[in-house]
């Protein structure tokens, strides 16, 4: 052992067998805390899906996301809206908003809306998702969809022409 008798009586020496047997002790791991490797972990994050992607092919007990832009301060929000999809295919677990402004609430910061939905059983179902602005829906909040989803009302100000109507989203998903 030649080596080793280079670093013995040197503090020097000393600091890079420790430097070394550290980089070969946290070079050999996995990179997550799962000790299988992270094929379990991975395997329970939700898939992300874009917005625009409309047809959804799922494995029982899989979940996915949709991840939508949302701004209250301009009032445009996001709804999960009947027709429900069919619970034994697909149930909803609801919805998380992340600020862009971070833990602290900054006046006309917007965000982003995440759906959670998991796959339950085989078969084929949909759903919609309503975007509503304030020119599009009226009396509409976070928690609130609007009465109706048509387009609001011509405003009194004497404009010619009614509002549009709210953008809709509707998902066909597939569940294998």
């Amino acid at each position: 052992m030649r080596t080793a008798s280079i670093f013995r009586g040197s503090r020097g020496g000393a600091a890079i067998s420790a430097a070394a047997l550290l980089a070969l002790a946290t070079g050999c791991g996995s990179g997550t805390d799962d000790p299988t490797g992270g094929s379990t972990r991975t395997a329970s994050r939700p898939t992300s899906h874009p917005v625009k992607d409309t047809s959804v092919t799922a494995e029982p007990g899989e979940r996915f996301t949709l991840t939508v832009d949302q701004n209250a301060s301009t009032r445009e929000y996001w709804y999960l809206v009947d027709p429900a999809p069919d619970s034994s295919v697909l149930v909803s677990r609801g919805q998380n908003y992340a600020s862009d402004s971070g833990d602290e609430p900054v006046d006309g910061a917007g965000g982003r809306l995440t759906f959670t939905f998991e796959a339950k059983g085989k078969g084929t179902t949909r759903f919609t998702l309503l975007h509503c602005t304030f020119t599009t829906c009226q009396g509409n909040t976070s928690t609130l969809p609007p009465e109706t989803t048509g387009p609001s009302a011509t405003p009194t100000t004497g404009a010619a022409s009614p509002s549009p109507a709210p953008e809709r989203i509707t998902y066909t998903v597939t569940v294998n």
